[in-house]
C-alpha cells in the first residue's frame, strides 16, 4: 500500500470507520468475472448426455460380467472429458494472466492521506481519486470541486465524452479522459452498475453447434436401436434356450454398437483446433468454439472498441488563408502543449509532432463547450488558439461566420462534403490577444472576432485487417450488422468505410422502443445499422435474430455487450475489453486481432469436414454391424464374436477417424448441401454390399466346412463346430477389414478413379494409412500370441482367395452404386442430372 500527500481538504474515512464497514461486509469483494469457475468447466465437460450414456453402459457391462469392456467405455468418457476440460482450463488461466496485467489500482483518501490499494479493498463511502486514464472502479457521486470528462463507451457504446462535476454520478467500467477529482463509493461489489449488468451473464451458456446436435441425434437414435435389439436378442435367446455366457456375449456385442470412440475423435479434433488457432491469436474458451465459427450466417458487431480502436486519426486538412505547412505546425504545437489530452489532441500530436510551448491559459475540452482553447505569449506563437466543433465556434468567428460571408460559404461547403463521408470535422481559430482567454469552466467564452485558420477532418481508426476480414465474411454469405450506442448516422458512415453497401437501412434505439416483439423481429432482420441501442435492446435484437433461424455471432468489448454476447450462438470478445465481456465470450481475440478470425473460420471448416468423414465411417460400420446382428437372430450363429469386432473396428474406424479429423481440409460446405442426404449417399451402398456379400461369404464357408466335417446344423453346432465357426468368422472379419479400409480411400479419393462416394481429394495420406492398417491387421491375425486374444485363426489360401474375390466384387459393385446414385434413384430423390 502506497501513501501520498493530500493537497485538498477531503479527509476520507478514518481507520475505525473502515474496520466497522469491513465487519459488516461492506467491501468491494465481488465474484470473479475473469472466466468460468473450475467446477463449472469440469461439470459441463463431464455431465453431458453422451457421457451419462457411456457411464450407464459401463455399469451394465460390469453387471453382465464384462469389466474390461466397461473400462473401455468409462475410459473413453474420462479421456473425452479431460481433453475438453484441459483445453478450457488452459484458456481460463491465460485470461487470468492477462487480467493481472490490466489490474487497476485504487487511490483512496483515508485519515486525510491518499493511499494506493487493491480495488477489492475499497469499502462503502470510501473517497477515491480519479485522473486522466484512470478507470472508475465503483459507482458514486463526484465530490469536491473537481471536473472531468468521462468515457462511458464500455457501458453505453457512445463514444462522446461526458462531463462530470460535483454531484454527478460516476459508473464503474467508465474511464476518466480529461480532468481529475474525487468520488464517493456509493455502490460497491455486486451492487455496482457494471457488476449488476455482468451478473446476468454468470449462469452457464453452453450452446451446441449444428454438428454437435446432429451427432447427439445420431447417438440417441443408435441408442434406441440398441435397446430394441437387446429386447429382440433376449427374446431370441429365450426361445433358443441359449446358455448364460451366450446371452452375455450377445448383449455385449449389441451394446458395443454405441460409438464410444466417436466422442473421443470429436474431443481430439476440438482440442487440436483450439491449439492451432491460439497461435494466430484466438483463444477458445468453449471446446466447440472453432467449429461454431464455420456455422455463423450472421455477424453482429459493436462499433466503438470493436470495429475501431476507439482512437482517431487525421483524414485531411483544409487551411484557410495560410499554408498547410503552417497550419499543421499550429495544430502540432497546440496538441503538444495542452495539458488535458483527449483523442483529438492525441491524433494531432501523433500526426504533427512538435515541441510543447509554455501557455498562459488553458480551457480544456468539455462535452458542454465542445471546444478547447490555449493562449500563448511567445513571440513566434502568440495569441489564443481554439479548436472545436464548427457549429460551436461559429458564433465567435465575427463576420467570417455570417451566412453570406464567402469564407463561411467555403467552410460550409467543405464541412458538408466531409460530413457526408461520415468524418468528424473540427475548426481551428485564432485571436491575437492571449489575455482575453479566461478559464471559467463550462461558462468560458472566446473573443467574438476569432479568425478561422482551417478545418480538420478525423476518422475513427479501424482495427487492422478489419475491412479484408469482413469482406471475406460477406463473400462467404455471412450477413453483417452493426449494433452500437453511437448515433445511427455516425455508425453508418463508419460501416461504409469497411465495405458496407450504400443502401444500408438505419434503425435507432428510439424506434425500437416503440415496437412490439413482432415488429422488432422484422426490424432486426431488415436493418443493417442499429444506433443509440441500449444493452437490453442489443440482447433483444440478437434473440430475435436467433428466433429467425440465424446462427448469430456477436462481437463486442464493453460491459454493454455482455448480455448480447451471452444470448448469441457464438460470443467473441476483445482482449482489451471489459473483464465481464471476456468471461462470457466463447472466443477472445488476443491483442484485439481481427486477422485471427480467418484462421478460426478455416479451422471450424476443417473440423466440420473432418467430422463428416468420421461420421460416414462410423455409421457405415454401425449399419453393417446391425444387419449382421439381425441376420444372426434369424440364422442362429453370430457372424462376429465380441473380441473379433474391436479388431476390425479399430483398424478401419477408430484409428483412421482420428487421423482423418486431423488431416481434414478447410473449405465451406456447398450451398444447399444436406448432411443427412450426404450420409445416405455414402452409407447405404456399402452397408448393402458389405452385409450381402459378407453374409454369403460367412454362411457359405460355414455350410461348406460343416459338410466337409460331417457336422449337422443342430443344437450342438456351437460346440461341435467351434473351430469351423472361428475360421468362417476370421474370413468375414478379414473381408470387413479390407472393405472398411477401402471405404477410407473412397472417403478421400486420391485419384479420379476413386471418386463416387465423395469429391476428388488428391490427398494420398488416407490411402497410405489404409495400407499401413492392413499390414498391422495381417500381423495381428498371424502372430500366434495375439490370435487367441482376438479369437481368430489362420485361414487357408483357398479362403484368402474367396475373401479377395468377395472384396473385389464389393469394390466394383459399391463404386457403381455410388456413381450411378442407385439408392437415390430407387427412392425417387432428385440427383441433379
Amino acid at each position: 500500500m502506497t501513501t501520498f500527500e493530500v493537497t485538498n481538504q477531503i479527509q476520507g474515512l478514518t481507520t475505525e470507520e473502515i474496520e466497522e464497514r469491513l465487519k459488516k461486509g461492506q467491501s468491494n469483494e465481488v465474484q470473479s468475472q475473469t472466466s468460468r469457475a473450475y467446477r463449472r468447466i469440469i461439470f459441463e465437460n463431464v455431465f453431458t448426455f453422451i457421457n451419462i450414456v457411456l457411464f450407464i453402459l459401463g455399469i451394465a457391462l460390469v453387471l453382465i460380467g464384462r469389466p474390461f469392456d466397461a473400462l473401455i467405455s468409462v475410459g473413453v468418457l474420462i479421456f473425452n472429458s479431460l481433453i475438453g476440460a484441459i483445453q478450457e482450463i488452459r484458456a481460463k488461466q491465460t485470461l487470468e494472466n492477462i487480467q493481472l496485467l490490466y489490474q487497476p489500482k485504487a487511490i483512496v483518501v483515508r485519515d486525510g492521506e491518499e493511499k494506493e490499494i487493491s480495488p477489492t479493498e475499497i469499502v462503502l463511502d470510501d473517497i477515491l481519486k480519479v485522473g486522466p486514464g484512470d478507470q472508475v472502479l465503483v459507482d458514486g457521486p463526484v465530490v469536491g470541486s473537481g471536473v472531468m470528462n468521462v468515457d462511458e463507451s464500455q457501458l453505453t457504446g457512445e463514444s462522446d465524452l461526458i462531463r462530470k462535476e460535483a454531484g454527478d454520478q460516476l459508473y464503474s467500467g467508465s474511464f476518466c479522459v480529461t480532468g481529475s477529482g474525487y468520488y464517493r463509493a456509493e455502490k460497491i461489489g455486486d451492487d455496482s452498475f457494471a457488476n449488476q449488468l455482468a451478473a446476468q451473464a454468470r449462469e452457464s451458456r453452453r450452446v451446441l453447434t449444428p454438428l454437435q446436435k446432429q451427432i447427439d441425434v445420431v447417438i440417441r437414435v443408435i441408442l434406441l436401436i440398441v435397446i430394441f435389439l437387446e429386447f429382440l436378442i433376449i427374446a431370441n435367446d429365450l426361445v433358443r434356450a441359449a446358455t448364460l455366457p451366450e446371452e452375455v456375449e450377445h448383449a455385449t456385442i449389441i451394446a458395443s454398437v454405441v460409438p464410444t470412440t466417436l466422442l473421443l475423435t470429436i474431443a481430439i479434433a476440438y482440442g487440436v483446433g483450439a491449439v492451432r488457432v491460439a497461435r494466430f491469436g484466438a483463444l477458445a474458451q468453449q471446446a466447440n468454439a472453432m467449429e461454431a465459427m464455420s456455422n455463423i450466417d450472421l455477424l453482429c458487431m459493436d462499433k466503438t472498441g470493436t470495429l475501431t480502436t476507439n482512437q482517431f486519426r487525421i483524414h485531411a486538412l483544409h487551411p484557410i488563408g495560410i499554408k498547410e505547412e503552417e497550419f499543421s505546425r499550429i495544430l502540432g504545437v497546440l496538441a503538444a502543449s495542452e495539458q488535458v489530452q483527449n483523442k483529438t489532441t492525441k491524433a494531432l500530436a501523433a500526426t504533427y509532432p512538435f515541441e510543447a510551448r509554455q501557455f498562459v491559459t488553458e480551457v480544456p475540452f468539455s462535452s458542454a463547450l465542445k471546444w478547447s482553447a490555449v493562449s500563448f505569449d511567445d513571440a513566434d506563437f502568440h495569441g489564443i488558439y481554439a479548436l472545436g466543433a464548427v457549429e460551436m465556434l461559429r458564433p465567435y468567428l465575427g463576420n467570417a461566420g455570417d451566412e453570406d460571408s464567402p469564407t463561411w460559404q467555403a467552410i460550409e461547403e467543405q464541412v458538408d462534403e466531409w460530413s457526408g463521408q461520415g468524418l468528424r470535422v473540427l475548426i481551428a481559430a485564432h485571436h491575437p490577444d492571449p489575455q482575453l482567454l479566461v478559464d471559467q469552466g463550462d461558462d468560458s467564452r472566446l473573443p467574438n472576432d476569432m479568425v478561422p485558420l482551417g478545418l480538420i477532418s478525423l476518422e475513427d481508426e479501424l482495427r487492422e485487417d478489419v475491412q479484408e476480414i469482413l469482406n471475406n465474411f460477406t463473400e462467404n454469405g455471412v450477413q453483417l450488422k452493426v449494433i452500437s450506442g453511437d448515433s445511427p448516422e455516425t455508425v453508418a458512415a463508419l460501416a461504409k468505410q469497411v465495405g458496407f453497401d450504400e443502401d444500408i437501412k438505419l434503425v435507432s434505439g428510439l424506434e425500437l422502443e416503440q415496437m412490439d416483439d413482432a415488429q422488432l423481429a422484422e426490424a432486426a432482420e431488415s436493418g443493417t445499422i442499429f444506433g443509440r441501442i441500449t444493452p437490453q435492446q442489443k440482447e433483444r435484437l440478437v434473440d430475435a435474430l436467433r428466433d429467425k433461424g440465424h446462427y448469430v455471432a456477436m462481437m463486442g468489448d464493453g460491459v454493454n455487450d455482455v448480455l448480447s454476447l451471452k444470448k448469441a450462438s457464438l460470443g467473441i470478445a476483445m482482449q482489451s475489453g471489459s473483464q465481464a465481456t471476456r468471461s462470457v465470450a466463447d472466443i477472445v481475440l488476443i491483442q484485439d486481432s481481427f486477422s485471427s478470425l480467418a484462421p478460426a473460420v478455416a479451422e471450424g471448416q476443417r473440423i466440420v469436414n473432418g467430422m463428416q468423414d468420421v461420421l460416414r465411417l462410423y455409421l457405415s460400420r454401425i449399419s453393417i454391424t446391425i444387419v449382421l446382428i439381425l441376420a444372426a437372430m434369424v440364422i442362429g450363429v453370430f457372424p462376429v464374436s465380441l473380441r473379433q469386432r474391436p479388431l476390425f473396428t479399430t483398424f478401419t474406424v477408430a484409428i483412421p477417424a482420428i487421423l482423418l479429423a486431423l488431416w481434414a481440409r478447410p473449405g465451406a460446405q456447398p450451398k444447399g448441401s444436406s448432411l443427412g442426404r450426404e450420409l445416405l449417399h455414402f452409407i447405404v451402398p456399402p452397408t448393402i454390399t458389405s452385409a450381402a456379400i459378407g453374409l454369403v461369404l460367412f454362411y457359405g464357408l460355414l455350410d461348406l466346412r460343416f459338410d466337409q466335417a460331417g457336422i449337422t446344423v443342430t443344437g450342438d453346432i456351437l460346440t461341435a463346430g467351434a473351430e469351423v465357426i472361428l475360421m468362417a468368422q476370421t474370413s468375414l472379419v478379414t473381408f470387413l477389414t479390407i472393405t472398411g479400409l477401402l471405404l477410407i480411400i473412397f472417403a478421400e479419393p486420391p485419384t479420379e478413379w476413386w471418386v463416387g462416394a465423395d469429391e476428388f481429394s488428391g490427398d494420398w495420406r488416407p490411402t497410405i494409412l489404409a495400407g499401413v492398417m492392413f499390414i498391422v491387421y495381417l500381423l495381428a491375425i498371424t502372430v500366434p500370441i495375439v490370435r487367441p486374444y482376438f479369437e481368430v485363426v489362420l485361414i487357408p489360401w483357398q479362403e484368402w482367395v474367396l475373401v479377395i474375390v468377395a472384396s473385389l466384387i464389393w469394390l466394383f459393385t459399391t463404386r457403381y452404386m455410388w456413381r450411378r446414385r442407385t439408392i437415390e434413384r430407387f427412392l425417387g430423390i432428385d440427383v441433379g442430372d
